[in-house]
């Protein structure tokens, strides 16, 4: 069975994204392809369509990883619109800077994205033109498998643009990574022929090129995005500036049969509807099956959004289903799937800002030096620790700057410069500068006999900066000229970092934030000195200002409400803690991301300092998350905005729940009271029930390599609750007259040294014995506990148990437990 994944944070779409999968080998020359079609009138379709084929070119976007200033992005456009108005592939101009269309005549024109959708992996791209030749486009319906056909692009480099390769059609109505279905072919399309035209022999355009299968033994296996799809697209494009699609409100699964290939009659699966949809208003839940829409039967995931292609939002539809092994038609009102905005982000003139275009000068405003622009250089590794490198093309020459942060402020000229000391296997220059307003010292050397330095040192408050030019080899050393260009350019450095000037680059890489994106759908932003936490789920804390915050997604229980939820977690807390040491506010309505949530304040204490906490109850879907902040009270103002912040950062993105995750349990929901565990020692004789919420450690859970450890638990087994635990021990050769003296002698110690240290002793029936207790209330670090300690013989076993537990959660329901357990304890004959 194959399950859809939410499309565009809805359900009711079925979604992949049409990506290129890319390399092979080298591309055919347009000569050679030319001649070989000429026997065929190939040169005339050629000559016909090159001149609706551009080439795009552009700079990478952010975050892509860049080898060299002059590596570029391309693809491959068509022209739609006489006015400029070209089409490409949406991942061809994803994220690219400075668009550059050049026409099959060798002019260029600065270009920008219009318009953008992903899921058909379609865009537009403006330049401002006229008269220019739109392509002309086929019949949907004149598309014949095994029909001659050229693929036009710009595969590989920009130099070899309007490439032209020839095939077949080899299939139709392809799904492969798609959302709607592509037009299969064996004409070579290579990394650069994206958005590039897939035209018939009258020079008609019957699809877009968007990408290819590339595996080991798998040749001549190209698609292309369908004509009808093109024109579904920039009808939209052009009517209402994006694609609108209808919104049903259900996932699917698809048959095996599907899965697979096998022609199927079986419709699809609703594997999940979510609240409030369309779907739900129309009385479809999990189990039914869809088997058309309209007229059209709908058997695989591709086949039911081209049905849906048809339709717009609000228009009302007819769904065939099969429920609860009965057919029936049902009726709905289509929403539309909500997609996110594109950021195209653009000069006035329409094009993509360049981040240093203009800038004369670059530096760090963290750290707060600047230098001159480096041009020549690349900047090729950066840390959050203050260090950049600059190289050459070549790696001849090569520039850092280090910072070393917390050194002493009073540093002398003599310390500086043993700053430099043991980096020179031979010392050229070594001396103090104190020429112009900031002084530095100088060190000129070779290094590992191979390469020269000239590094100096900096220093400024509790800051030494350390710029260093590295020569890889002497003869480029010996070159006087190169490398006095590049000591100007040392010269120009600066402990100053001016924010208000324009024409400098600041390329710092410190972040006061940190983005958390997780693969369950869910991103926030956390201080840059936050650290993660201990324990189960996302937690995360900080340490210095004592904020602490955790993370858990599970999956809506169906009729579950956010009201519903909220109120069982008040009603825990409030079994939790007795209410002298506890506070809870009512649930407040807030918006997450746009998302409808409950906040909540709680607080408590074990009684000595109150903790605070702010939990935040979300539903995403079908899954729910629960943000938990906790906080000392003395934090509360720093842990305010904080907590603002970072609620303010919290986003839902598109796509970004793993497709992998299914239904995860709330554990919550499944823990009972009264759910129990037994627990025996065969070695010292007992059974005792216990609630399985509780943990437990034993001598008898670990073998005799944790000796250390073992000596630690003595013969007891220890079980562990929020606030407290019951510890239950044999003593091993022990009496039990000699025990109860032992434990006495200790509390009377105890009372000597502190008068208001006051126990008592009594007999006690319990288990169908006489026992002794020995009960008292004590304070710890300023925390109240109740202790009682019960001594008793059986089975020619002595045995103590110890129940200790925190005032402020002995509530009458915890209490309960306790005595419940205790009440349990059965007793065998010890294993020998």
């Amino acid at each position: 069975m194959k399950t859809t994944k939410s499309w565009g944070s809805k359900v009711g779409y079925a979604s992949a994204a049409a990506l290129l999968l890319v390399t092979l080998a080298g591309p055919a020359s347009v000569f050679a392809e030319t001649a070989a079609a000429a026997k065929t009138g190939s040169a005339a379709v050629i000559e016909k369509t090159t001149s609706s084929v551009v080439a795009i070119i552009g700079k990478p976007g952010e975050g892509k990883k860049v080898e060299s200033r002059y590596q570029l992005a391309h693809g491959t456009g068509v022209i739609v619109r006489s006015e400029g108005y070209i089409l490409t592939n949406a991942h061809v101009v994803k994220d690219m800077r400075n668009i550059t269309v050049v026409t099959s005549d060798g002019k260029s024109y600065a270009g920008r994205t219009t318009h953008y959708d992903e899921e058909s992996d379609l865009a537009l791209v403006k330049i401002e033109a006229s008269g220019l030749t739109p392509a002309t486009f086929a019949s949907p319906s004149d598309i014949q498998v095994g029909e001659q056909v050229m693929a036009i692009g710009t595969p590989l480099s920009f130099a070899l643009r309007n490439s032209v390769t020839s095939g077949i059609v080899s299939g139709m109505e392809r799904s492969v990574h798609s959302s709607y279905s592509l037009i299969q072919t064996d004409a070579a399309i290579n990394p650069g022929n994206s958005g590039g035209a897939l035209v018939n022999m009258k020079g008609q355009v019957i699809g877009i090129n968007t990408l290819k299968y590339v595996e080991y033994g798998v040749d001549s296996l190209g698609f292309a995005i369908p004509v009808d799809t093109v024109q579904h697209v920039l009808g939209h494009f052009f009517k209402y500036g994006k694609v609108k699609r209808p919104y049903v409100g259900v996932e699917l699964n698809e048959s095996w049969e599907a899965v697979v290939g096998i022609p199927s009659g079986s419709g699809l699966e609703v594997t999940y509807v979510e609240a409030e949809s369309p779907a739900a208003k129309a009385g479809l839940k999990k189990g039914d099956i869809i088997q058309s829409i309209g007229q059209t039967s709908v058997n695989t995931l591709v086949g039911y959004n081209e049905a849906l292609k048809k339709y717009l939002p609000q228009e009302k539809i007819s769904l065939t289903l099969r429920s609860g092994g009965q057919s029936k038609t049902v009726e709905l009102v289509l929403g539309e799937v909500k997609t996110a905005d594109v950021k195209l982000v653009q000069d006035a003139a329409g094009s993509y800002i360049d981040s240093d275009q203009g800038k004369t000068r670059i530096g760090d405003s963290h750290y707060g030096w600047s230098m001159r622009y480096p041009a020549g250089l690349i900047q090729m590794n950066q840390s959050d620790e203050g260090s950049v490198t600059f190289r050459d093309a070549k790696e001849e020459y090569a520039i850092t700057i280090h910072v070393e942060e917390n050194q002493s402020a009073d540093l002398s000229p003599y310390g500086l410069l043993r700053k430099l000391d043991g980096e020179a296997e031979t010392v050229l220059e070594r001396r103090y500068v104190e020429e112009g307003s900031q002084p530095y010292a100088k060190l000129v050397g070779k290094a590992d006999g191979e390469y020269y330095y000239q590094a100096r040192a900096f220093h400024k408050g509790d800051q030494v900066y350390y710029l260093t030019l590295l020569v890889s080899e002497e003869a480029d050393y010996q070159n006087n000229a190169k490398r006095s260009s590049y000591e100007d350019l040392l010269d120009t450095f600066t402990l100053a970092f001016d924010k208000q000037d324009k024409a400098l680059k600041d390329i710092s890489s410190y972040e006061d934030k940190n983005t958390v994106a997780t693969e369950y759908g869910i991103s926030f932003d956390l201080p840059a000195n936050w650290e993660e936490g201990y324990g189960e789920g996302m937690t995360y804390t900080h340490t210095e200002e004592d904020v602490d915050l955790s993370v858990r997604v599970s999956s809506v229980s169906s009729g579950d409400t956010l009201k519903d939820w909220a109120a069982r977690d008040e009603e825990r807390f409030k079994r939790t803690y007795v209410e002298e040491y506890r506070k809870v506010e009512a649930p407040a309505d807030i918006t997450v991301d746009g998302v409808p949530a409950l906040s909540q304040r709680f607080a408590y204490t074990m009684g000595d300092e109150w903790k605070h906490a702010l939990v935040l109850y979300i539903f995403k879907d079908k899954y729910k998350y629960e943000l938990q902040f906790e906080y000392a009270e003395e934090a509360q103002e720093a842990a305010e905005k904080t907590m603002a912040d970072l609620i303010a950062s919290v986003h839902f993105p598109k796509d970004s729940m793993n497709a992998s995750i299914g239904f995860i349990q709330d554990e919550n929901e499944l823990l009972k009271d009264t759910d129990t565990v037994t627990v025996t020692s065969e070695k010292y004789g007992y059974s005792i029930v216990v609630p399985e919420s509780w943990s437990t450690t034993s001598r008898e859970d670990f073998d005799s390599r944790y000796a250390e450890y073992l000596s630690q638990l003595g013969t007891g087994r220890t079980f562990y609750f929020y606030g407290g635990s019951i510890k239950l021990s044999a003593v091993e050769d022990g009496h039990l007259a000699e025990t109860v003296s032992r434990i006495e002698k200790e509390h009377q110690t105890n009372h000597g040294i502190d008068a208001e240290y006051v126990y008592t002793v009594s007999d006690e029936p319990m288990l169908g014995l006489t026992v002794k207790k020995f009960a008292l209330q004590y304070i710890s670090k300023d925390i109240p506990y109740t202790l009682n300690q019960y001594v008793f013989e059986k089975n020619g076993v002595v045995y103590t148990m110890e129940v200790r537990v925190n005032e402020a959660v002995k509530t009458d329901a915890l209490w309960a437990q306790i005595q419940q357990a205790a009440a349990s304890i059965t007793f065998q004959e010890p294993k020998q």
